[in-house]
């Protein structure tokens, strides 16, 4: 197709605000689905993840065919964890549409997706989405996202940017808020300020090849797929191309060439400059590699993205279950699967340690490492895994942390509790807005650090009504210390099968994670203590039978449910002590050290 036919864009918004509902529209509306055609809900989100969190994780391609032309659309995550898909994807458009909540405005990741956009000198649609909500306040919003751009730096003509309201749920779009009420409403607008604001690809088809590779894919039939945009240039199957990686050049023979045609990938012989294309023919190629001319090729910069901020320790499980749950349990096959992330994950990291049996992956946030061991007990892993850790920086001799900037948005009753709970973790308030509708929006800026565990205690403080959400903003001064769990932890005594006689009668000492029935083992964390210190406990004690009464006559026990730990939970509330046993049906809290006379001894050489 000639470029000028083709649009490239991306869509990108903060989570939440409908990105993927609205590439569901662009889809139905293209004649991309036949009208009997039984389609899924989000249908970009193709992860099961993705699915039962209602997020996007992965950057995914699609395109749609509109009079004529083909307009290729990228639909972004939208957490701050999983920003460096955003970062590589838009090396791919030329354009961008930023979709922005009628009620919240902009948001923290709204920020980072859009400074990206503006760095790359990308021509940006913003478009207001969800008008048809009750505390819809468009005016305003409008009006916030252009003092963001200016906040930005943006250029002139990108702080020009033409509008569209929205309500992708609904499936259509409008120009002028006076045309809501016309009956008959569909996304043309939408469509038609696509071809007409995003400009076509710049690159010449007569030009030296070249393709940056913005993500990679596997195919059963022709092995490892090369996903990027011809810059310019042609490629042909069966070409010779040079493979430009970091330290070397190799050369391969494409054996297939794909490009999209709405969900699906269809093989074609070329593909010219700017189209979005699927390239077989090389088994070690990696996110950041260049494409090029067999003879004399011209590599692209490399895919930069942002330092990660967390880091935690993947490693063997060693504990009495070892084995029972999962198939993949040996160091190798975790560094396999962590290998593996790397080709597709590119702001993740992985270090071998002084233990042959332990790995450092660092990441760009709790979720995001969060996501990458649930995937991996998805598929049989059985691991160990410790507290996130922050990632630490020597600045002019001086030791520097992690920062994040949080936007709480909350009812007014609960501004006290949340204002005192971030004094203690080095928060400092930056700006407050309180419009007089029961809810207010404050900002603070708090080391990273300060921040793990403290999600679901701020859900508690505010009934489940407030919200919170954060991005990296970049290298501070040391804060300090700050005050982590207080509470100790109930452990395990013995192995065995948890009974609901000894359970009741520990209910008084704290909360517990596990109910009656349940397998346990010697440092197993059953619960958390009420008091600062941990507790050696039986969770296994059964009622006697004597001569005067039957075992399980005299009380009626009744439990209190126990607290489900989940992995977001579990990582937040562990010490440095403790670990989390990951397997496939199970997670499970320990002591690093199960033995409790290994436990005093570590103790006292710290």
């Amino acid at each position: 197709m000639n470029e000028q036919k083709i649009r490239n864009i991306a869509i990108i918004a903060h989570v939440d605000h409908g990105k993927t509902t609205l590439v569901d529209g662009l889809l139905r509306q293209s004649g991309t689905f036949r009208t009997n055609e039984l389609v899924a809900e989000r249908v970009m989100d193709s992860m099961d993840l993705e699915r039962e969190r209602g997020i996007t994780i992965m950057a995914k391609n699609t395109s749609v065919k509109y009079q004529g032309f083909k307009i290729n659309i990228v639909d972004t995550p939208g957490h701050a964890d999983f920003g460096g898909e955003v970062e590589r994807t838009l090396k791919m458009v030329d354009g961008c549409m930023l979709l922005v909540d009628a009620a919240e405005g902009p948001l923290p990741q709204t920020r980072f997706v859009l400074k990206k956009a503006l760095e790359e000198g990308l021509k940006v649609i913003v478009c207001i989405n969800k008008i048809d909500r009750h505390d819809a306040r468009v005016d305003e919003v409008v009006n916030e996202v252009f003092d963001l751009f200016i906040d930005l730096d943006a250029e002139d003509w990108q702080a020009d940017f033409p509008i569209v309201y929205a309500v992708a749920r609904e499936g259509w779009a409008v120009l002028d808020l006076k045309d809501r009420e016309a009956p008959n409403k569909s996304l043309e607008p939408l469509f038609q300020k696509i071809l007409e604001v995003i400009p076509p690809p710049k690159g010449k088809v007569d030009e030296t090849l070249q393709i940056l590779v913005t993500n990679v894919g596997y195919n059963n039939f022709v092995g490892r797929l090369a996903i990027g945009r011809v810059t310019q240039g042609v490629i042909k199957v069966g070409d010779t191309v040079s493979i430009c990686k970091a330290d070397r050049i190799n050369k391969i023979r494409v054996t297939a060439l794909y490009t999209y045609e709405g969900l699906k990938q269809a093989e074609v012989p070329k593909v010219e400059a700017g189209d979005i294309c699927i390239i077989a023919g090389e088994q070690n190629i990696e996110i950041g590699d260049t494409i090029g001319e067999a003879e004399n090729p011209k590599p692209l910069p490399r895919v930069v993205v942002e330092e990660p901020t967390v880091s935690m320790l993947f490693s063997v499980n060693n504990g009495p279950f070892a084995g029972k749950e999962g198939d993949q349990v040996t160091s190798r096959k975790i560094l396999e699967r962590l290998d593996k992330e790397l080709l597709y994950n590119v702001s993740i990291r992985v270090e071998k340690t002084d233990a042959a049996d332990s790995f450092k992956v660092y990441g760009r946030g709790e979720l995001q490492l969060a996501i990458l061991i649930e995937t991996m007990r998805r598929e049989g892993f059985e691991l160990l895994v410790s507290k996130p850790r922050v990632v630490t920086k020597e600045i002019n001799g001086e030791r520097h942390e992690p920062m994040e900037h949080v936007v709480f948005d909350l009812p007014d009753q609960f501004v006290g509790v949340v204002t005192e709970k971030m004094g203690l973790r080095k928060g400092v308030m930056t700006n407050m807005t309180n419009k007089g509708s029961g809810r207010v929006r404050i900002e603070f800026t708090v080391p990273s650090r300060g921040l793990i565990g403290y999600r679901s205690e701020f859900l508690t403080d505010t009934k489940g009504l407030g919200l919170m959400n954060t991005i990296f903003a970049g290298f501070e001064p040391w804060k300090g210390d700050i005050i982590s769990r207080v509470n100790g932890a109930l452990i395990a005594d013995r192995p065995g099968e948890t009974v609901g006689y000894a359970l009741f009668h520990l209910e008084p000492r704290g909360r517990l994670f596990v109910g009656p029935g349940l397998g346990c083992y010697e440092g197993m964390i059953v619960g958390e203590h009420a008091k600062d210190n941990d507790l050696i406990v039986n969770v296994c004690r059964e009622k006697k039978l004597t001569n005067m009464r039957a075992s399980g006559s005299d009380e009626a026990i009744k439990l209190t449910p126990p607290i489900n730990m989940t992995l977001e939970r579990s990582m937040e509330w562990i010490n440095d002590d403790e670990l989390i046993e990951i397997t496939p049906n199970s997670i499970r809290l320990r002591k690093r050290f199960l033995d409790p006379h290994l436990r005093k001894r570590a103790e006292k050489l710290d």
